[in-house]
């Protein structure tokens, strides 16, 4: 058990070496949580490897079962930072994150915002990255809309999973209280949370929310009775995540005034930045080709909430 032990320390350490390597820029850039998480687990690790060198002493039935427990929870905790390695935006969502005469860039732990630097029209953007996925990502795709002259704003979700983040429209809203309009919108994971929002927070109801902006993804309950703000759900015909058929059937789950765009050629990970995603399916058109029609789709769907009616 004590070699064991030893064994699951040091991979503990090389898997915080591995994401640290591979994914630094989303460690630094993404929320604090997954950060704390490698720093954790290297303590526990070097703990553990002080522990386990020192001479062994003779174990009761119950310290057995106890050191048995500790390994099981030790290697579930090893593999859950494996798994949580975040996917690190890449060009040209870097080079999006930077600030000039159009588009002010700020950042903090909770998120990142893209404002007209001029003032904005009281219209904004709330955004749920896919799972895993860090917020920088989707700068360059999402930054026509600041253009636009519709403030953005990319959630950083704990650990990358938008379901930690439902409470980031009211955050939000308390930190732009200029903002009279907000449009909530998501990839993948993060747009199954978005919808989840738009429906508790449904202008039609009293709330703020005037659309729901889909990106490869679908609501996870039905809400084609009680949901009211525009829906526009853009997805990718070569998907191997989201595909055409799961978009398909969830048209049933939303108004059916909801629209519908099919990017042909592209794929789920086409909506962001940040490289290849296992399981997806292989495109036939470019990232840049695809990334274009995706915010062209969306600069025009807000820009139509954005101009109230009559």
């Amino acid at each position: 058990m004590v070699w064991i032990g030893r064994a699951l320390s040091v991979a503990a350490l090389a898997v915080v070496a591995w994401a640290c390597l591979t994914s630094w820029g989303a460690v630094v850039h993404g929320s604090p949580a997954y950060a704390a998480m490698l720093v954790v687990t290297v303590v526990l690790a070097v703990v553990s490897l002080v522990r386990l060198g020192r001479p062994p002493r003779e174990r009761s039935a119950a310290r057995l079962v106890g050191g048995a427990v500790s390994i099981v929870l030790w290697a579930l905790w090893i593999v859950a930072v494996w798994w949580l390695r975040p996917f690190s935006a890449v060009e040209p969502a870097i080079a999006a994150m930077q600030s000039d005469a159009r588009v002010t860039v700020t950042e903090s732990w909770t998120d990142v915002t893209l404002a007209p630097t001029e003032g904005g029209d009281g219209t904004a953007v709330l955004f749920q990255p896919g799972a895993k996925v860090e917020a920088r990502a989707y700068a360059a795709v999402l930054r026509p809309l600041a253009e636009a002259g519709h403030t953005v704003v990319i959630v950083k979700q704990p650990l990358g999973i938008a379901f930690f983040s439902l409470g980031a429209l009211s955050s939000a809203q308390s930190a732009h209280p200029d903002i009279s309009r907000w449009i909530v919108g998501g990839h993948s994971l993060g747009g199954t949370v978005a919808a989840i929002e738009a429906d508790d927070n449904d202008s039609g109801s009293g709330g703020d929310v005037a659309g729901l902006l889909l990106y490869a993804s679908y609501p996870a309950s039905d809400m084609s009775t009680t949901l009211t703000a525009d829906v526009l759900s853009i997805y990718a015909s070569n998907d191997g995540l989201a595909t055409p058929a799961d978009i398909d059937a969830s048209k049933a789950d939303l108004p059916a005034s909801a629209q519908f765009v099919e990017i042909d050629g592209a794929v789920h990970s086409y909506f962001g930045d940040y490289g290849p995603q296992p399981g997806d399916g292989t495109p036939t058109i470019s990232q840049q080709d695809a990334r274009q029609q995706i915010s062209f789709q969306s600069v025009g769907f807000v820009g139509r909430l954005a101009t109230p009616a009559g």
